[in-house]
């Protein structure tokens, strides 16, 4: 079978945006091309031995998101659709570049898409003691190491994102036997599944989209914790009535100001609260929108262009 690839130039802080309108105008899935998340393999980092030294210079200088569509009647006017959008975006007073947003297409073969994306992901580590590690591909596992084995589908988090590496080193921070977790908007159910390695007696994964619940709930299969971990399609907590010792949100700035203050009833005292998915220039509307919730910053960490935050409920 045939498919339409759809190809839009754009930047690391816009990638996020615009994967996100090719998926709501129908695209089969996304993967982004940029080259400024591939470690550099003349520096060594914990995972540098794992990166061809050839797919750098191969990768585009700016940053692409492909994506594929069904080629039937109605792709033209998805294709209006999206160019319409992508005019719409590029006319806002965004807080950083979102590049030419430039669309360009052809027709591929089914086995040329269905693999493409594959490439570009590699295992590697995040923070001390865990390691995303995607099911094909082959890990030598060391003392200590505690290894997330994802199949994340086309359209949901691998992992290789900063505002997901964050999260996970924060989390092997706070997460120990006694901890309920809660990961709201779950995604590929990678947070969840690091806080259950690293000890969490029970782990509640959230999210809006019943696709990613799907994905998160054969990850966690997958990774043969079923028995901590329960993946539910749910707006945020808003059919979440219970408690837990760490909450870990990885969305975007205005989700997590907006429901920052009901959480806390969500958090024990004392409990943390982790969010990321924030864009370095509105990290400090976040950190003020967080204190006037009543949280308690415990630490702010930045990576690229991302941020996040540890946070205590008093």
């Amino acid at each position: 079978m045939n498919w339409m690839e759809i190809v839009v130039s754009t930047t690391t802080p816009g990638s996020d945006l615009v994967s996100e309108l090719l998926t709501q105008i129908g695209a089969e899935g996304t993967m982004v091309e940029d080259r400024s998340v591939v470690p550099d393999p003349n520096q060594p980092s914990g995972y540098w031995e794992l990166i061809d030294p050839s797919l750098v210079d191969t990768m585009p200088e700016d940053v692409r998101v492909h994506a594929w569509l069904t080629p039937d009647a109605s792709l033209g006017d998805r294709l209006t659709e999206l160019k319409s959008r992508l005019r719409d975006l590029q006319a806002q007073s965004l807080p950083f570049d979102p590049g030419t947003l430039e669309v360009t297409c052809q027709s591929v073969e089914d086995p040329n898409w269905a693999e493409a994306w594959k490439k570009f992901y590699k295992p590697f580590r995040a923070g001390q003691r865990l390691v995303v590690k995607p099911s094909w591909e082959q890990w030598e596992k060391q003392d200590g190491d505690l290894i997330i084995e994802m199949d994340p589908g086309m359209a949901f988090g691998s992992g290789t994102h900063e505002t997901t590496s964050l999260c996970l080193a924060l989390l092997e921070d706070v997460v120990n036997a006694s901890s309920r977790v809660i990961d709201v908007g779950c995604g590929s159910g990678i947070l969840a599944i690091g806080a259950a390695l690293l000890g969490a007696r029970d782990v509640l994964a959230t999210d809006i989209d019943p696709d990613a619940v799907r994905v998160a709930r054969e990850n966690i299969e997958r990774n043969h914790l079923t028995d901590v971990i329960r993946a539910q399609a749910g707006n945020l907590l808003d059919n979440v009535s219970e408690t837990c010792d760490v909450c870990v949100a990885n969305i975007i700035a205005d989700v997590i100001m907006s429901f920052a203050s009901p959480l806390r009833a969500h958090i024990v005292p004392g409990g943390y609260f982790i969010s990321s998915g924030i864009i370095r220039e509105r990290g400090d509307e976040v950190q003020e929108a967080l204190t006037q919730a009543g949280y308690e910053i415990l630490r702010r960490v930045e990576k690229g262009e991302w941020v996040a935050f540890l946070s205590r409920n008093p």
